[in-house]
């Protein structure tokens, strides 16, 4: 008799206490429930130790690091990253099980459907704020995430093979509304310029007001921001001066 591939769910929580006994209460489906612990002073350790979930402890300084550790420290064949402000749905989950058990490739992506506040926003996201799919499904070993603070690359094993994506979404409630908005922007950029000052590569400032451009129509218009009416807006222009406020911060905050 053949074994079903063991699934692991990936969770990073940094004071998570109000999202997280959401989100670990969707992912019953999952033969391993790993939460990674990031320099929590709040009731998430205990949140997670109720829910039955296995337990990594650290201090991380950059994202992409603590992701990494969490995948090693996963025991499943197939991992499911879900963060702590996501819920799984019970069409996802159910989804993600026939997946895996048939699957001949390594990862595949799965469709996010953002929240801002209780709404519900299909369009304009992208252009670094805010994912419409993510690579969140992948078999242990093929994805590794690289060492940036903010939007960490990926990569990928060579030769690793991508499936067709998910068709049920994941819900994210990432955003309580248009002042999150723009205190996220505040705190990417932050983060984003002092990626840019490690890697001693700033751009220039051209390339980088030309951005504002080609972000806002990206989002906006090709991405058809202007249906979320003013919500869609906030949006675009949060995605468009995210790389020149990054390149001010990191030029001049220094």
């Amino acid at each position: 008799m053949i074994e079903s591939p063991r699934l692991s769910c990936l969770v990073v929580a940094h004071n998570e206490e109000a999202d997280l006994p959401d989100c670990l209460a969707t992912l019953g489906f999952a033969d391993e429930v790993l939460v990674v612990l990031d320099r929590c002073t709040d009731r998430s350790k205990e949140i997670a130790q109720t829910a039955g979930a296995t337990l990594l402890e650290g201090a991380w300084e950059v994202q992409g690091d603590r992701r990494n550790e969490g995948i090693q420290a996963c025991a499943g064949d197939w991992i499911l990253e879900v963060d702590a402000d996501e819920r799984v749905p019970e069409t996802l989950g159910r989804e993600v099980r026939q997946t895996i058990q048939s699957s001949q490739f390594d990862y595949h992506r799965v469709r996010i459907d953002n929240y801002v506040g209780e709404r519900l926003v299909r369009n304009g996201w992208g252009a670094s704020f805010g994912r419409r799919s993510h690579p969140g499904l992948f078999r242990k070993g093929i994805k590794t995430w690289g060492n940036q603070r903010v939007h960490p690359s990926l990569m990928f094993k060579e030769g690793a093979h991508e499936g067709p994506p998910l068709t049920a979404p994941i819900a994210h409630y990432g955003f309580d509304g248009i002042t999150d908005l723009i205190g996220r922007l505040n705190r990417y950029s932050d983060r984003h310029a002092a990626d840019l000052r490690d890697a001693g590569d700033f751009g220039t400032a051209l390339d980088n007001y030309r951005r504002i451009v080609s972000r806002f129509w990206k989002c906006f218009v090709a991405r058809k921001g202007y249906q979320e009416g003013g919500i869609g807006f906030v949006i675009a222009i949060c995605a468009a001066l995210y790389p020149i406020l990054s390149y001010l911060k990191a030029k001049y905050d220094q």
